[in-house]
């Protein structure tokens, strides 16, 4: 892989975050997750109390890279066909079509995911982790740069649903925004006052540029030795006692991903460790299930995880190949 190719390529990010940027005020490291996930293709979880920006930060990268864009809104009455789609009798035909569902688009928005329910939330299984969707036995594919943003509230809210394990375990990253700074809220107050910035945004990548970063991404490298640091990783969630539930395989694919991502954006051909250090906490936080003993100690996912990376051993020598 040419050093030149992937600082061209990360160029395009970057061009896309300071797209951002323009719309979205502060928050410089949850953007960068963000745009970690997109130019991986790893679908991303915002968990935050409303009007904190997780919309507009959602459609302010929708419009930076010009992707077909959709926005389901959960609520409790949505139902899987609405999402996935489904057979209607055409009479003209006589015949069974397939009618689209709201999923069908690069770009989907999945707006306060946990409103609907499991039965309903379940239907984006297959298309998070496939890239497709079954419908009366006949699967139809997802456009090539299909990419998720869901949304949620915190679970203590009303009307909010618990998401599933395996629902949060297909969700590669996940971050909260949180409230900003007050000067970030008075820039929000200013750059809103007269118009609303998105209206005017332009795009500034397109969708094949999108899938030559994420074909890129997978090309970073990564040797023996820091595969072996992720598989270490995830097996000290499995058998810690905080947990009781640990990282998946998935999970580790995730966080080989993501930290290629991080490689890449830094201009790298190769993986280091603070690569993984660095994401660790983002991919793994939220599917990683706290037991009985953690809650008695008041331990949260990302104490535990930081205790974990700060207990594993560091491989050294790492110089690429």
């Amino acid at each position: 892989m040419d050093q030149r190719d992937i600082s061209r390529r990360a160029d395009i990010v970057k061009k896309i975050g300071q797209s951002i940027a323009k719309v979205f005020v502060g928050k410089e490291n949850q953007v960068k997750i963000l745009l970690l996930g997109f130019c991986s293709g790893l679908h991303v979880l915002i968990e935050d109390v409303p009007g904190v920006g997780k919309t507009t930060l959602a459609k302010a990268l929708a419009a930076s890279v010009g992707l077909d864009f959709g926005r389901i809104q959960f609520t409790p009455d949505l139902l899987p066909g609405d999402i996935v789609g489904m057979t209607v009798w055409s009479p003209e035909k006589r015949q069974f079509l397939y009618k689209e569902g709201a999923i069908m688009h690069q770009f989907v928005l999945a707006d306060e995911i946990n409103r609907a329910s499991p039965r309903t939330q379940s239907s984006l299984l297959e298309a998070m982790q496939e890239g497709s969707v079954t419908v009366d036995g006949k699967t139809y594919n997802l456009p090539e740069t299909f990419f998720i943003i869901a949304t949620q509230n915190p679970e203590n809210f009303i009307g909010a649903f618990s998401l599933p394990e395996g629902e949060l375990d297909r969700f590669g990253l996940s971050f909260s925004l949180g409230y900003p700074v007050e000067e970030d809220e008075v820039a929000i107050l200013s750059r809103f006052q007269e118009h609303n910035p998105l209206n005017t945004l332009k795009q500034v990548a397109d969708a094949g540029e999108i899938l030559k970063v994420r074909e890129m991404v997978r090309g970073i490298f990564a040797s023996i030795d820091v595969k072996r640091y992720i598989v270490r990783i995830s097996g000290e969630t499995r058998t810690s006692k905080y947990f009781k539930l640990g990282s998946s395989p998935r999970a580790s694919q995730h966080l080989l991903l993501a930290s290629q991502a991080e490689a890449f954006l830094n201009g790298r051909e190769f993986i280091i460790p603070e690569d993984i250090l660095e994401v660790a906490p983002y991919v793994l936080a939220h599917r990683l299930i706290l037991s009985a003993e953690a809650g008695m100690e008041n331990k949260s996912s990302g104490e535990v995880i930081q205790k974990i990376l700060d207990k594993i051993p560091i491989p050294t020598g790492l110089d690429g190949r």
